[in-house]
């Protein structure tokens, strides 16, 4: 911490795929307590378009549920000196003139299916990965720029924001690209400069995006009017923080990045190690492991697993059948279970959009000749089993791909509360799995906000420090009796 004595927070607007939060965090000789001010839901708005039901974001409904978290975290606060915004990746909003074009897409829309063949068809998958550094999703928003082009929905729009960008310029009236998250657009070189040679050569419009901004920029002072709305004497500065939201999970992970791999587990599970540079190679195109940029120019060399989603949209079908789910009350129900079945690829493309996760994970098991869970703790416990051993995969594939020596495995977010999900991974992967912190996310994004306000100083370890102190991890040792059983679609089936 830094030696100053003066008493001041900071609030981080944390914009998750199911839900948002405000959190307030006091910082002052030596010492970090952190509070949630605010919760609210967030999740698809189902719009019909003329042709078919598109999924969206209610973006000014969020915007109105962070600024009264803002105002409620003024209220408590007496020297709110600063501000980070993050949330998920990839979406954005198109503007003109500084006006938003409408709701911006979910990323688990349909529409991108055209927009991935449009890509394709000029730069094979290979030589994409070679240019950017990505893993292949079928939303990132190279994709979903091309079917908004096939739509013909970029003719009208002169610029577009990521979406905490587009949270900071309603806040400030800034517009800039955060790098954390420009990084995931696939528009971005391995140089970390824009491609704009691969948007020409897609079509797409070059300068779309405003300028790079650093992890760390001051964004400047909240517009008058916004202060004066939410009851805030003081104006507030708003910091670009990693607003990729595993960017900020990952810059509060209290590791060993020489000797650890991580688990940013939520709705996604985001599986990998931290690198000095990217690492681009044919095996990691094939292994499909993206390179993301995380805190102070740090890669995050990661892949993607499906996650939480899986168990949210099992208990959300549950209670659409009428069963009182209570998720605590399955996950226990799961641990006595005793699986008599395989585990299934938590990747395949099925389990993307919402919907009957239970039923189309009994398809899995059905086109397979295998036997499916057969009652809901079976359910749960074959999705908590599939997740671990997806990790465990993805771990080893990581330790291998970046020649690390894994030791310790980190899980950090909502899936270090389900003690199954890291008991079965330390299980699987014979290594130690330390949990927590739950808020990883605001944590990364607080601390950035701290440092570039002078309230703390040092480098990521120093702040990850500062995270393994006030919030030491719970352990879990890999039981060595407990054999499990590898089925070979783990991690296969990838495009």
């Amino acid at each position: 911490m830094s030696s100053s004595s003066r008493s001041a927070q900071v609030a981080a607007i944390d914009l998750g795929a199911t839900s948002g939060r405000v959190m307030l965090a006091d910082i002052s000789q030596g010492r970090l307590e952190l509070e949630q001010v605010a919760r609210f839901d967030n999740g698809p708005v189902h719009i019909w378009n003329g042709n078919r039901t598109a999924l969206h974001w209610d973006l000014p409904g969020l915007f109105r549920d962070a600024c009264a978290g803002l105002a409620e975290a003024g209220r408590q606060s007496d020297n709110l000196v600063g501000i980070g915004v993050d949330s998920w990746a990839v979406d954005y909003a198109l503007l003109r003139e500084g006006r938003m074009l409408g709701l911006p897409h979910h990323y688990r829309d349909a529409r991108t299916t055209g927009g991935v063949e449009a890509v394709h068809a000029e730069l094979a998958p290979v030589d994409l990965y070679l240019r950017n550094g990505l893993q292949f999703l079928p939303f990132t928003t190279v994709y979903q720029l091309a079917a908004e082009k096939r739509d013909g929905l970029l003719d009208d729009a002169d610029s577009a924001l990521l979406i905490p960008d587009l949270i900071t310029y309603w806040l400030t009236g800034r517009r800039g690209t955060e790098r954390t998250n420009a990084s995931t657009t696939g528009l971005l070189g391995i140089n970390g400069e824009w491609d704009l040679a691969m948007m020409e050569r897609l079509s797409l419009p070059v300068g779309l995006f405003p300028d790079i901004v650093e992890t760390g920029t001051d964004q400047g002072p909240l517009l008058t009017d916004v202060a004066d709305r939410l009851g805030l004497v003081e104006r507030p500065h708003v910091t670009a923080v990693a607003s990729h939201d595993t960017a900020s999970a990952v810059a509060a992970i209290p590791m060993d990045p020489s000797s650890a791999a991580y688990i940013s587990c939520g709705t996604w599970g985001l599986v990998g190690v931290e690198l000095e540079a990217p690492e681009v190679s044919r095996a990691g195109w094939k292994a499909d492991f993206t390179n993301e940029v995380g805190a102070d120019g740090r890669i995050r060399y990661l892949h993607n697993v499906m996650g939480l989603w899986l168990l949210s949209e099992t208990v959300r079908q549950y209670q659409r059948d009428g069963y009182r789910a209570d998720l605590a009350e399955l996950l226990a129900q799961a641990a006595e279970v005793t699986p008599g079945f395989e585990v299934f690829d938590t990747d395949d493309a099925r389990f993307l959009p919402p919907g009957d996760m239970p039923g189309r994970i009994r398809d899995w098991y059905d086109e397979r000749g295998m036997r499916p869970p057969m009652t809901r703790p079976e359910m749960v416990r074959a999705i908590v089993e599939s997740l671990a051993a997806a990790f465990a995969h993805s771990v080893r594939t990581a330790a291998e791909l970046s020649r690390k020596d894994v030791r310790t495995v980190h899980i950090v977010g909502g899936g270090s509360q389900n003690r199954l999900l890291c008991q079965l991974t330390a299980d699987r992967l014979g290594l130690p799995v330390q949990a927590g912190p739950v808020e990883a996310t605001a944590l990364g994004n607080v601390l950035i906000t701290a440092r570039a306000h002078d309230l703390i100083d040092g480098d990521l370890e120093a702040m990850r420090t500062i995270v393994a102190d006030r919030f030491p991890p719970q352990h879990y040792a890999p039981r060595r009796s407990h054999s499990v059983r590898h089925h070979a679609a783990v991690g296969a089936g990838k495009a």
